[in-house]
C-alpha cells in the first residue's frame, strides 16, 4: 500500500554552538493515510518544521528516510503533487498577487486558461480578490499568509504539506482557514499540517501526532483522545432524595434543579440512586480533559525522558 507520506526512522543533527551536535529528529517513523487531515502537534523547537524541510527536499536527513506517493522525497518528482506552505512564506512582493500566482501555475506547467480560471477561485476562496492587482509588498501579514496558502491550492494537487498555516492570521482568517481544510477532506485530499495550537487540531483533524524534542511521542486519533480524556458527567436532577447522604458532590441548586459533579466510576450508581429516590435527570454533560491538557501531559513526559 503507499501512503501520501511514508517516514521511516527519520532523523536529522545539526551542528549548533561549540561544535555540539542537536538532535532535532530521532527515529521518526510516521505514515499518513490518503484522504485524512493529520495535526503534528508540537511546542516551538520540537522538530516540526525539521521533518517538514526534509519532506519538502529543503534539507537531508542524517538517517532514514522519506517518501511522498512512493517516490523518495530526494527527487523532484515527489513534489509534484503537493501544495506546500512555508511557515514564513517569502512571496516576490513587487509581483501583484495575481501575477504571483501566475508564476507559480506555470511552474507546475499549467496552461494559461487554467491558471485564470483558477486564480480567480482561489483568491475568492482566501478573500483576496480585492486585492488580487495590488503589489504584495502592500498585503498585511494576514493577507501574505492567505496569499501562500491560495498558491497551494492553485494546482489542485492530492496532498497539501502546511507549516503553521493559522500563523499570523485573525480569528476570520482561522476559521477561513479550517473550513478549507475541511472542504479539501471532503474531496478525499490529504492534509498534513504542523502547529502548537491544540484547538486547530481538535477542530479539523482526524488523527493527531504529539512530537516533543525531536521524538514523536503520542500518535491516535483525535476521537480516541478525548474520549479516554472522559474524567465523569455533570448531571442535572429534578427532585430525588439527599444523594449528597451517598457520597456525591452537589454542585449547585437553583429552583429545584440541582447539579451534581459525578465520577464516570460512579455515573451507573448515581442513576440508579437518582430513580431509587425518585428523581428525574434533566441534563448530562460530559467532562473530560481537553486536547490541550493531553499536549501539555504528553510534552512534559517528553522533556522528563529525554
Amino acid at each position: 500500500m503507499t501512503f501520501p507520506i511514508e517516514i521511516e526512522s527519520l532523523a536529522k543533527t545539526y551542528r549548533g554552538k561549540k561544535r555540539m551536535q542537536v538532535e532535532a529528529l530521532r527515529e521518526l517513523s510516521l505514515n499518513i493515510n490518503q484522504g485524512e487531515v493529520f495535526g503534528f502537534l508540537g511546542p516551538n523547537g520540537a522538530g516540526k518544521s525539521t521533518t517538514i524541510k526534509i519532506l519538502m527536499g529543503l534539507i537531508s536527513a542524517t538517517a532514514g528516510s522519506a517518501r511522498l506517493f512512493g517516490t523518495e522525497v530526494r527527487q523532484a518528482a515527489a513534489r509534484r503533487n503537493v501544495g506546500y506552505l512555508p511557515e514564513n512564506p517569502a512571496l516576490y512582493d513587487f509581483l501583484t498577487g495575481r501575477e504571483y500566482l501566475s508564476f507559480v501555475g506555470k511552474a507546475f506547467a499549467m496552461t494559461d486558461g487554467a491558471i485564470a480560471e483558477r486564480s480567480g477561485v482561489v483568491l475568492e476562496q482566501l478573500q483576496l480578490t480585492d486585492a488580487a492587482n495590488r503589489p504584495v509588498r502592500s498585503y498585511s501579514k494576514g493577507m501574505v499568509q492567505r496569499l501562500g496558502l491560495a498558491q497551494t491550492l492553485l494546482h489542485e494537487p492530492e496532498l497539501y504539506i502546511l507549516d503553521e498555516p493559522m500563523s499570523g492570521l485573525d480569528p476570520i482568517g482561522r476559521s477561513l482557514v479550517k473550513d478549507i481544510i475541511r472542504q479539501l477532506k471532503r474531496q478525499g485530499k490529504t492534509v498534513f499540517f504542523s502547529t502548537h495550537i491544540t484547538a486547530d487540531v481538535e477542530a479539523v483533524c482526524d488523527r493527531v501526532g504529539v512530537i516533543a524534542k525531536g521524538k514523536l511521542q503520542a500518535l491516535d486519533s483525535v476521537d480516541n483522545i478525548l474520549r479516554s480524556g472522559v474524567e465523569g458527567y455533570t448531571v442535572q436532577i429534578n427532585g430525588g432524595g439527599d444523594l449528597a447522604a451517598h457520597g456525591y458532590t452537589q454542585l449547585e441548586e437553583q429552583g429545584g434543579m440541582r447539579e451534581f459533579l459525578v465520577p464516570k466510576d460512579q455515573f451507573n450508581d448515581f442513576i440508579a440512586q437518582v430513580a431509587v429516590e425518585d428523581g428525574k435527570v434533566e441534563l448530562i454533560e460530559t467532562k473530560r480533559k481537553d486536547l490541550e491538557e493531553f499536549f501539555l501531559e504528553i510534552v512534559k513526559q517528553g522533556n522528563v525522558s529525554a
